[in-house]
């Protein structure tokens, strides 16, 4: 009688080897690609041309030539960073100087009223909703018609706002000139802030209500003040928005232009010297001149910084935009 011995291999998983590559799917591509040739056509075509023209001397006498005018390279950028007789040039250090306190100003303070306000709709009370929507009405209103009305508002004899603190509230002993002098500054702050506020509100309170409500039962259950638990639970959760909306501000108030071009008229009109931004200087002086070419070589200088700006913003803040830092 032999003996039959059964030899067992044993099984070997399955498993999916890594070197496998993945089916490539395209369908998520072919998706998305109605979205990206629109891009390309809104955004990247133009920023490509408005680069080519900068390298161009294209001015009133070549304007008929467009993007065939003489070829001068990098003559433009020399011409308005270090040539003192360049008409772009001028005033290019005030409307900087303006820009960065007019940016910083206006950033502060639409965050901090945002924030405030949205702490304020956070609570429940009657009339909620009707608060909410009447408190969104500066933003829905176009920024060519605020700058408008605005300039109206800020008359000397005639304006609502001299009318108020002169006639009615006696705050101040005459009726001062805010569209003229240092008080220029203020003319286009304030309206700015105005407009601004409210969208931060709305962004501010809807991450104010995803805050889980078990941290502040716990932190009241601990003895926590209200400010306490404000500044322990409130501002950490709420500092990846912050961070990602402040450099959003400062990017739209360093552009800003409409509410200046239409307060003082006639395009991109002479705010003066405390009123004038970088974007009515250079619009301004680029068709008063028909200097277009130098123009967009300003424009590519100021949208390098601005880019150099995201970058060290993102990167001295990366670990802050993300709710798991």
């Amino acid at each position: 009688m032999t003996d039959i011995q059964h030899t067992t291999t044993p099984l070997r998983t399955t498993a999916p080897s890594k070197a496998r590559k993945r089916r490539f799917d395209s369908y998520p591509y072919l998706l998305l690609m109605p979205a990206v040739l629109m891009m390309l056509c809104v955004n990247l075509l133009p920023i490509l041309q408005g680069f080519w023209m900068s390298l161009l001397k294209l001015n009133q006498y070549t304007l008929h030539q467009y993007l065939d005018a003489p070829f001068v390279g990098l003559d433009n950028y020399r011409h308005v960073l270090m040539s003192p007789g360049s008409p772009i040039r001028a005033g290019l250090a005030g409307a900087l100087r303006n820009t960065v306190l007019y940016t910083l100003v206006v950033t502060i303070s639409s965050i901090v009223i945002g924030l405030g306000v949205a702490l304020l709709l956070n609570r429940d009370f009657p009339g909620k909703r009707l608060a909410r929507t009447a408190l969104m009405l500066p933003w829905v209103v176009p920024s060519y018609v605020v700058g408008t009305l605005w300039g109206f508002m800020w008359q000397k004899d005639t304006g609502i706002i001299n009318v108020v603190l002169v006639d009615w509230l006696h705050l101040l002993p005459s009726k001062p000139f805010w569209l003229l002098g240092p008080g220029t500054f203020w003319a286009i702050v304030i309206p700015t802030v105005w407009r601004g506020w409210p969208v931060l509100m709305l962004i501010f309170l809807a991450a104010l209500q995803s805050i889980p409500q078990d941290l502040y039962d716990a932190a009241a259950t601990d003895g926590a003040s209200k400010f306490r638990q404000f500044i322990h639970i409130t501002l950490p959760c709420l500092l990846p928005v912050i961070v990602i909306q402040f450099m959003f501000q400062i990017i739209d108030n360093i552009y800003s232009y409409n509410i200046v071009s239409m307060m003082f008229g006639n395009g991109a009109g002479h705010p003066g010297e405390w009123g004038d931004l970088l974007m009515p200087l250079l619009t301004r002086q680029s068709f008063n001149y028909w200097l277009f070419g130098q123009g967009s070589a300003v424009s590519f200088v100021i949208m390098a910084l601005m880019l150099m700006f995201v970058g060290m913003w993102m990167t001295a803040f990366k670990r802050r935009m993300t709710s798991d830092a």
